[in-house]
């Protein structure tokens, strides 16, 4: 099996870059502006409140479960 992994990098590595790049097809090329749409939905979706209370909990667990 490490002989045929080997034999696969070593063809994917040979491939011209436009064959790597032929399964992605992009839309909206506004990066910044998507990252401040899936931000402002996870603020007013509540998520961000479940994270921080998250965060919280496994802080408080994580002190009571370890030891030293």
């Amino acid at each position: 099996m490490n002989n045929f992994s080997g034999v696969i990098s070593q063809l994917v590595w040979q491939l011209p870059v436009n064959m790597t790049l032929l399964a992605q097809k992009i839309n909206d090329p506004d990066v910044v502006g998507q990252m401040q749409r899936t931000w402002n939905n996870f603020v007013e979706s509540g998520q961000v409140w479940a994270l921080l209370i998250g965060l919280v909990i496994g802080y408080m667990l994580r002190s009571l479960t370890s030891y030293g």
